[in-house]
């Protein structure tokens, strides 16, 4: 006989892969699943619509995806976490905080040194991210300051960091 309630998923094996163009389709249409069309009314969609994301700094496990794309803070070099994206399925086991560890790790080896996003402290506090001091960075558009985050892959990468957040700069 069946149960009413279907069986949890206790282990969830994982395999994170470097975003491709042929994942183009697919991570929009999980963005529109996860985010709906208000997405782009948001700050930090408009500011990576400026310069695209880095294929190189990007990762997908079919069930999730995570972009980085290049930023400036004033005239320093930096990256933008996001969008964040899990199946709703899928949630709560891991699978973001996994992509987010793949992003940082590939951004660290390649030689950068700050990583900023739009998000809550409690969830990616757990992954390095603290909260901007405020004032210290602006992203045009509204955005609650208590939600900008940073992450330094640097020690002290973000000290003497200030400025306004805009599209970035390109791959050399």
């Amino acid at each position: 006989m069946l149960s009413a309630q279907p069986e949890q998923m206790t282990d969830l094996s994982l395999t994170i892969l470097p975003e491709t163009a042929d994942d183009t389709v697919p991570i929009e249409r999980l963005h529109e699943r996860t985010f709906g069309p208000g997405r782009y009314a948001k700050s930090a969609y408009r500011l990576r619509e400026g310069s695209g994301h880095r294929l190189d700094l990007s990762f997908t496990a079919r069930i999730g995806s995570v972009r980085l794309s290049p930023i400036r803070i004033g005239e320093n070099k930096a990256l933008l976490l996001g969008p964040l994206a899990v199946e709703p399925a899928f949630r709560e086991r891991g699978v973001g905080y996994a992509l987010i560890e793949r992003a940082l790790a590939e951004a660290k080896a390649k030689g950068h040194r700050l990583v900023v996003l739009v998000g809550d402290e409690p969830y990616y506090g757990k992954a390095g991210f603290k909260r901007i001091p405020k004032g210290r960075a602006t992203l045009p558009g509204p955005v609650d300051p208590a939600r900008l985050l940073v992450c330094e892959l640097a020690d002290a990468a973000f000290d003497g960091v200030a400025g306004t957040i805009r599209p970035g700069w390109t791959a050399a």
